[in-house]
């Protein structure tokens, strides 16, 4: 199972946020790729970005900063997320060194997307599903859906989509506890690999994850719990390695 450590971007800084409400923003350094270095020092595998003022604005804003990092370390697998809505951007990323692009707003409102850029860059689309009470909410978490994230899921089974990035957003950068129970019911709706995300905080988290992680748990983002040093990347991705 991965560690993956988030790297939030806002205004070229890096910054993580509660419930993803853009104005409740803690700001934790100013140059992402030195941010990078740390977490890839202590032993990351693999890097999640987000362009936090893209996934608002439904395009690229700090596309120079996901560069930087991806030519610093280029055997690094980086996934990136945030305003990802055409087949010009994730060309544009793909290029830049990125390994895989999160699809998730135009996931949701136009599914045919995703077949579509799984057909184009095989292996390289994952969906992101970020759920409010199991239902998918969209456009920086700002808007509800009615689909059920689990149905969204097996709807992308046959894309050849290479995992969901599964948030709770209850639970997002609130240091309460991953919501197991919801990331195992995802990884059991489809075969598609689920990354846990939302409210990792601690080795018990760790632990709990890879408790189940046979049930299709690929790996899991941590954020605020790495800034605020509740979780030890190297710690957690050592107990990860052990059989």
């Amino acid at each position: 199972m991965l560690i993956i450590p988030a790297i939030d971007l806002k205004d070229g800084q890096c910054v993580r946020l509660r419930k993803g409400v853009m104005e409740d923003s803690t700001v934790y350094g100013s140059d992402p790729v030195a941010m990078a270095r740390r977490w890839v020092e202590q032993g990351a595998k693999r890097l999640h970005l987000v362009d936090l003022n893209g996934a608002f604005a439904g395009a690229p804003v700090n596309g120079e900063a996901v560069t930087a990092i991806a030519r610093a370390f280029p055997e690094l697998p980086i996934q990136i997320g945030g305003g990802i809505r055409s087949v010009e951007t994730i060309e544009h990323y793909l290029a830049a060194g990125v390994s895989y692009v999160i699809i998730g707003t135009k996931a949701v409102k136009e599914p045919e997307f995703v077949s579509e850029a799984c057909r184009l860059f095989p292996g390289r689309i994952i969906v992101g599903l970020d759920a409010k009470k199991g239902l998918v909410a969209t456009d920086g978490w700002a808007e509800v859906s009615e689909l059920k994230a689990a149905d969204l899921a097996r709807r992308f089974e046959q894309d050849g989509v290479s995992a969901i990035v599964y948030t709770d957003i209850d639970r997002d950068g609130m240091m309460q506890g991953v919501n197991v129970e919801a990331t195992v019911a995802m990884a059991r709706a489809s075969a598609i690999p689920v990354i846990a995300s939302g409210g990792i905080t601690s080795m018990d988290d760790i632990r709990a994850l890879k408790a189940v992680a046979h049930e299709g748990i690929l790996g899991a983002i941590t954020g605020r719990a790495i800034y605020e040093g509740t979780l030890d990347v190297a710690e957690a991705q050592q107990f990860c390695d052990q059989p």
